[in-house]
């Protein structure tokens, strides 16, 4: 099984003086999956990143890459490729040069490096010989994916890929990404674009204050013990709301005169309402969360162990407090 890891990360601990980035960390991803990255801010997703990508070293763990075990800084293996905190690039060469650039710089020849085929995957054909200067913050963004393509790389790690994206540009993205893991490239996105990792990702990872919160497909994350919101829209909105007042497991949460019914409830209660709306005569023409399951449950587990974490703090402090009172009264 693990022959197919692009990833193995076990126990992975990481430090900057007295801040805790990393604490524990296990990622499994698999060749030929898009796995997402997600957390608030200060969760430790760019540590991780980094990690991958070689440019720094863990504190302790183990960390395996494309099967090699990766254990000093700058030393992930070559067939590894993407950016942390946006691409680098040289503004006064255009999106061309930049790519030319970069591939003599690896030792190919620019001339068949492949570098007019990557342009075209990510939709920068028209602004090939363009000075960079100029170029938009999602333009940059997808030029950085061209220069990882010219690696042909069979890990590609993006830190906010979509950042800046126009729908055109958003299309070519997720185009190339799904093309790549079909092809059985590894991928390890990073995004607080809920809509683009529920689009793309078989499976995620939740990060709250360094530490792995949930990690596995994102069907579970819309298990049916979970209780979402959800907007239905009907043909007679009085109805409806009548029926689903009185229907088992049903909570409406939105006021009486919303033209659209907003009820709170597990899977299967729903399911019942559903029935019971068809059986009732009443037509359902729309029926969606009002926060995606995988925003929902980002919301709850990154709160829990933010409170799991000020609880861990206070009894801490608590403690110290009682040391310092018995040795004041020595």
């Amino acid at each position: 099984m693990d022959t197919l890891l692009a990833i193995r990360a076990r126990g992975i601990t990481k430090c900057f003086g007295d801040v805790v980035a990393l604490d524990g960390i296990d990622l499994d991803v698999t060749q030929g999956q898009i796995h997402g990255l997600v957390g608030p801010n200060g969760a430790g997703k760019t540590t991780l990143l980094g990690l991958l990508l070689g440019l720094a070293v863990a504190d302790s763990g183990s960390l395996e890459i494309l099967g090699t075990p990766v254990g000093r800084a700058y030393a992930a293996p070559d067939s590894v490729a993407g950016f942390v905190d946006g691409p680098g690039l040289y503004p006064s060469l255009t999106a061309r040069q930049n790519l030319a650039a970069l591939a003599r710089l690896r030792g190919a020849d620019a001339r068949t490096a492949g570098i007019d085929a990557a342009l075209d995957q990510v939709g920068l054909t028209d602004v090939a010989d363009d000075k960079t200067r100029g170029f938009s913050l999602g333009m940059r963004q997808r030029l950085g994916l061209a220069a990882a393509l010219l690696t042909r790389p069979r890990l590609l790690v993006l830190d906010e890929p979509s950042n800046g994206l126009d729908p055109a540009g958003k299309r070519h993205v997720h185009g190339v990404l799904s093309r790549l893991a079909a092809q059985g490239t590894g991928v390890v996105l990073s995004s607080h674009r809920m809509d683009d990792l529920e689009a793309l990702c078989s499976e995620v990872t939740i990060l709250a204050t360094g530490r792995v919160v949930f990690s596995g497909p994102l069907g579970k994350l819309a298990a049916e013990n979970r209780e979402l919101d959800y907007r239905l829209v009907t043909s007679d909105p009085q109805a409806a709301r009548r029926l689903a007042t009185g229907a088992p497991g049903i909570r409406t949460v939105d006021g009486p005169g919303a033209e659209a019914l907003v009820v709170r409830a597990l899977v299967p209660d729903l399911d019942e309402l559903v029935v019971r709306l068809v059986h009732a005569g009443i037509a359902l023409r729309e029926l969606a969360p009002v926060v995606s399951p995988l925003e929902a449950a980002f919301l709850a587990l990154t709160e829990q162990q933010k409170s799991a974490g000020e609880r861990r703090e206070t009894d801490a402090d608590r403690q110290r407090n009682g040391a310092e009172q018995q040795e004041a009264g020595r």
